[in-house]
């Protein structure tokens, strides 16, 4: 077996993998989060919908896209793996247990993972897969007026139900014609339940950050007294705090400022 192959199959290999893919998987969070803030412009979400058409017709961000599909995968899977292989080495808890200076969220990131997980698969189900793989999602048609950068809105039927999106110009009037996804959203944030659910699961994304952000560097041996107080300070607040708080506004704002 190769060096690289007893490397990366080891349990610190595996723990490397765990945080080159939580890596990039935080990366993303910023770039999400920055796209759905466009939920809060009010432009009866030409803006939202604009932004959710480019993912997932430029083909640059779809190659993204599957690599991030593949790295949840990985990491949830190695994250049982080291799970099931940490249990296995101690069947049996000790008789009197002991004191342990680990916090509460790094006691339980195999909880809080797979309440992430089944979010995950939820949130891709309900919005990702419907969008781009089923006709529910309806279209909606923008015309701007060019000279006076005035929008107006309305429903739009494809006369093809292979219709994606569209943009052209008559008249000095941008048409883009494109999926309702505000919409999607607008009417799944009405639902109290998914609201619910969406909180609960940006709290645990809040306590799966605060271990993980700082782990993976550890792991990867990024570890100086002059920086790991700044990486522990980004890492408790900005992706256990901010991130988590701005996703979770999401559902909250349009349940109760667009209730009826």
């Amino acid at each position: 077996m190769s060096e690289f192959k007893q490397t990366f199959n080891s349990s610190l290999g595996k723990k490397l993998i765990m945080a080159l893919t939580g890596l990039f998987l935080c990366t993303f969070l910023i770039v999400h989060l920055g796209g759905n803030l466009l939920l809060f412009k009010d432009d009866n979400g030409f803006g939202f919908n604009v932004y959710a058409n480019f993912l997932t017709h430029f083909p640059p961000i779809e190659v993204i896209a599957w690599i991030l599909y593949l790295a949840i995968a990985v990491h949830a899977i190695y994250a049982l793996i080291l799970t099931v292989k940490n249990r296995k080495a101690r069947p049996v808890g000790y008789a009197v247990a002991a004191k342990s200076d680990a916090s509460w969220s790094s006691k339980n990131m195999g909880l809080l993972g797979s309440i992430l997980l089944v979010f995950i698969v939820i949130h891709m189900g309900d919005f990702w897969f419907k969008y781009k793989y089923t006709h529910e999602v309806a279209f909606k048609e923008y015309r701007t007026d060019l000279a006076t950068d005035q929008t107006t809105v309305s429903d739009y039927t494809p006369v093809s139900a292979d219709f994606n999106h569209s943009v052209s110009t008559e008249n000095n009037v941008e048409i883009v014609r494109v999926k309702d996804l505000h919409a999607r959203v607008a009417h799944t944030f009405g639902n109290i339940w998914y609201v619910l659910i969406y909180v609960i699961a940006m709290g645990a994304l809040s306590f799966h950050l605060l271990h993980g952000f700082q782990s993976a560097f550890r792991t990867l041996g990024w570890v100086h007294r002059k920086y790991t107080p700044i990486v522990y300070g980004i890492g408790a607040w900005f992706f256990a705090v901010i991130i988590p708080i701005g996703f979770a506004l999401m559902p909250l704002w349009y349940f109760f400022m667009h209730k009826g």
